[in-house]
């Protein structure tokens, strides 16, 4: 039987930078965003004993090895090793948008595999046990530059605001009317930039400055703009609701470019100033930052101008993904 696992990429909203452990280790971290209706595919088929190798894996390149140790892929090597599958396995990769493009696809792709991992063990893990079990993976066995939002995203769906106090994780949804849900959801657009980069390279300066205290005053100004959000995505006025919003998604960038040289170039200055030009109200660069993708807050009434202004460009409209990582037989 074929198992696959659907696994949604996100939107960070505020807060970022506050959920890595240097940071809230020593105060308390917050972000808010959420999950979007992109997703990254993983399948496995159980292969028989008389296929000369032990695990096939098809990604941008195709590997074909006899032991778990020699696959190159540094998650999967990781995650079969650390969950010691011992079966047979044809595994594949399918994405809908590009890899290091600020949308957490590392993190979803490592929370997808340790479900279909538990799936094909035939074990389940809570949501909260998956996003926790991706985020030792990456930290402690693969010692990446990561922070934590991106596997909770990926494990819980939704949108929410994710709380980091002493140890402990807090997950509360955020509540919006369905109509003002709707009309921010139509109002958000992904602009793709056309770069793409390695978001626990790009991290390295922004962990370092943040180990040393030395963006904590920015920190601290990102992490107040989380509750703020979700006061303001809680109103009940779609039309103030989203001005606001647009408006604090403007000021956060502002803030953000401020953590690192790494996270944004002239081009993407360029082409944010273009997508203000164009009618979006704010954004941001999802991710880490250095390339991906712009995430612009533009009104319905001024989409078809906005688009018409950026024609050209990749331009990809977010729905927000209710589940979280799911398991699909087939």
């Amino acid at each position: 039987m074929l198992l696959s696992s659907r696994t949604p990429l996100r939107v960070s909203f505020f807060g970022g930078g506050t959920d890595y452990p240097d940071y809230f280790q020593r105060h308390p971290g917050a972000v808010v965003g959420m999950a979007i209706d992109r997703y990254i595919y993983i399948s496995a088929l159980r292969l028989t004993d008389i296929i000369d190798y032990k695990y096939r894996v098809s990604y941008s390149k195709l590997e074909r090895v006899k032991a778990h140790s020699e696959i190159e892929h540094p998650v999967i090597r990781e995650v079969l090793g650390h969950y010691r599958i011992e079966d047979a396995l044809d595994i594949s990769i399918q994405s809908d948008l590009p890899a290091s493009s600020g949308m957490g696809s590392s993190s979803a792709f490592t929370v997808g595999l340790i479900n279909l991992a538990s799936a094909l063990r035939k074990q389940s893990m809570t949501r909260l046990d998956l996003s926790q079990a991706a985020i030792h993976v990456e930290q402690n066995l693969l010692k990446e530059n990561v922070g934590v939002q991106d596997q909770l995203h990926a494990a819980f769906g939704g949108m929410n605001r994710f709380d980091f106090v002493n140890g402990r994780i807090q997950i509360t949804p955020v509540n919006m009317s369905e109509e003002c849900l709707n009309y921010l959801l139509s109002s958000l657009v992904l602009v793709y930039t056309r770069r793409t980069r390695f978001s626990s390279e790009v991290a390295v300066h922004q962990v370092t400055a943040t180990r040393e205290g030395k963006i904590d005053n920015e920190l601290s100004h990102l992490l107040a703009l989380v509750s703020q959000a979700v006061d303001v995505l809680e109103m009940n006025d779609p039309e103030q609701m989203i001005g606001e919003f647009g408006a604090m998604m403007k000021e956060g960038w502002q803030t953000k470019r401020k953590l690192s040289i790494g996270i944004t170039t002239t081009d993407i200055d360029d082409l944010y100033d273009a997508a203000l030009k164009a009618g979006a109200l704010g954004g941001k660069l999802c991710g880490a930052g250095g390339g991906g993708f712009l995430l612009m807050v533009v009104r319905p009434e001024m989409r078809k101008r906005f688009e018409q202004a950026l024609h050209g460009l990749s331009l990809i409209p977010v729905g927000m993904d209710r589940h979280g990582s799911t398991i699909l037989k087939g």
